[in-house]
């Protein structure tokens, strides 16, 4: 009688996490519902002639590149044609071994520059800096290898704007991406730094690097993917942004007042999630310093990515953002609960340890726990299905609340077969796939704990999707 007391204590205590779990969750989902429609009528009139045309902050546009000789050019030419109406492009050369650097100088007619860099935040070696001959805002900073954080920091020093966006070299924007991330800084001086949502480029139709029509994938993976960041942009941070408890800006493409992350000591390399890193360090250091900030969040579709289409490439990127959580949270930690801190040091972060870092080892506990006890003839039927329930029946819940969200407010996807199937994946997802994903971020839990440097492994490309052909994304180490 005492082991069986024993299996329903623990049997509650997993139904419990799972229902403080939803019930958070469920509060994001709420605060996006009121929030989107408000969201959705300053949206409607940015498609009219804009207020702030004429005052637009100027940007350096940061591309860090490693490796990228087959598609730097088409990447480069299709960023000189955004919608924006003072912008440079500062393209980071991370110590490439193709003929990344050699493509650039001959397409662009690239010509050494002397100017003056000035070191305000730490980097690997500058070799040289080139300055394009055909375009007056292209510039390409070459440098010794040191990974994306290193060659953000660098582009950061050679920035000549007081706001700067990151960019992957693999990153669709749509034209007008520039524009609407930048409007929170003209509406709120405050404002330090905003991220838009990221959606999946596999299915879609880009040319001449800009979308033409949006699709879905027939790759499972690559579907349930599209899900995912439905679920993780369209409440997750739509959610928090209104309680100023945005923990995270996508490295993919993020906009920031440059004067303040220098003030911060910029990207971290010693953390493989800097996006992470740096925001929650933003957090931390400026409410230590009493300065009155915001980190905002725009719900607007404004960047395509691939996604990897295959288990082991998928594999290493989920057990790599896994370890970068902790990487964060970790650095970062005297933000739990710092005085002053709000909804973020006192919400937002214990959330992300409690339901984020932790999570996988619940979740599959959960899994071999109730599985073994009713094996064992410990657990009823009954009170296995229950714990199946909360545990699969929530995460299908607020995914389908997503899409509703998606379909009420941006309408992405027209047809209804595409609503059809995101629907199945909905459903889908939960056999399967999020138990993979579970192990895969366990073993990142695990490494991280046992001390193990993360890898960033290599990025499989299909980009089928585009009419370009297309290389390693991003910067390597």
């Amino acid at each position: 009688m005492t082991l069986l007391f024993f299996v329903l204590e623990i049997e509650y205590i997993f139904l419990l996490y799972f229902l403080i779990l939803f019930a958070v969750y469920f509060g994001l989902n709420l605060i996006s519902i009121f929030t989107l429609p408000r969201y959705m009528q300053l949206h409607t009139a940015g498609d009219f002639p804009q207020t702030y045309s004429g005052f637009d902050l100027p940007i350096s546009v940061i591309v860090p590149a490693y490796n990228e000789s087959a598609v730097i050019v088409s990447s480069i030419r299709s960023l000189l044609q955004l919608s924006y109406s003072e912008f440079e492009l500062v393209v980071v050369n991370d110590g490439s071994k193709d003929e990344t650097l050699e493509v650039l100088k001959r397409e662009f007619k690239l010509a050494p520059f002397p100017e003056a860099y000035r070191i305000r935040l730490p980097s690997k070696p500058v070799r040289a800096i080139y300055l394009s001959t055909t375009h007056a805002n292209l510039r390409v900073i070459d440098k010794e290898n040191g990974g994306k954080a290193d060659s953000q920091n660098a582009g950061i020093n050679a920035a000549r704007y007081p706001l700067f966006c990151v960019l992957d070299s693999d990153s669709i924007l749509d034209r007008d991406s520039l524009r609407r991330t930048v409007q929170p800084f003209l509406e709120n001086p405050l404002t330090v730094a905003c991220g838009g949502s990221i959606r999946i480029a596999n299915g879609c139709q880009v040319r001449g690097g800009f979308l033409e029509s949006a699709g879905l994938p027939t790759n499972p993976l690559a579907l349930f993917q599209v899900v995912e960041y439905l679920r993780a942009f369209l409440f997750g941070r739509i959610g928090w942004a209104p309680l100023n408890a945005v923990t995270i800006v996508s490295g993919a493409f993020g906009i920031f007042h440059k004067e303040t992350v220098v003030s911060v000591g910029g990207f971290s390399t010693e953390s493989i999630g800097e996006d992470m890193e740096l925001i929650l360090r933003l957090h931390w250091l400026l409410t230590a310093r009493g300065v009155r900030y915001r980190i905002a969040f725009i719900a607007d579709p404004v960047c395509w990515t691939e996604a990897p289409e295959d288990l082991r490439t998928l594999r290493n990127q989920r057990v790599r953002w896994q370890h970068g959580l902790g990487d964060s949270l970790w650095l970062n930690r005297g933000l739990l609960f710092q005085k002053g801190s709000g909804f973020v040091g006192w919400l937002a972060f214990p959330f992300m340890l409690l339901f984020e870092w932790i999570e996988p080892f619940v979740e599959v506990a959960g899994y071999v726990f109730v599985v073994v006890t009713y094996f064992l003839g410990l657990l009823s039927l009954s009170g296995a299905l229950i714990f199946f329930l909360f545990a699969l029946g929530f995460g299908m819940l607020l995914s389908a609340t997503s899409l509703l969200l998606e379909e009420l407010s941006f309408h992405t996807y027209p047809r209804m077969r595409h609503l059809l199937l995101l629907f199945v994946a909905v459903i889908a997802e939960n056999f399967g796939y999020r138990q993979l994903n579970s192990l895969w971020r366990l073993k990142g839990l695990v490494e991280w704990t046992l001390g193990r440097k993360a890898q960033w492994g290599e990025m499989t490309r299909v980009a089928t999707w585009q009419t370009e052909a297309h290389g390693d994304g991003g910067s390597a180490k």
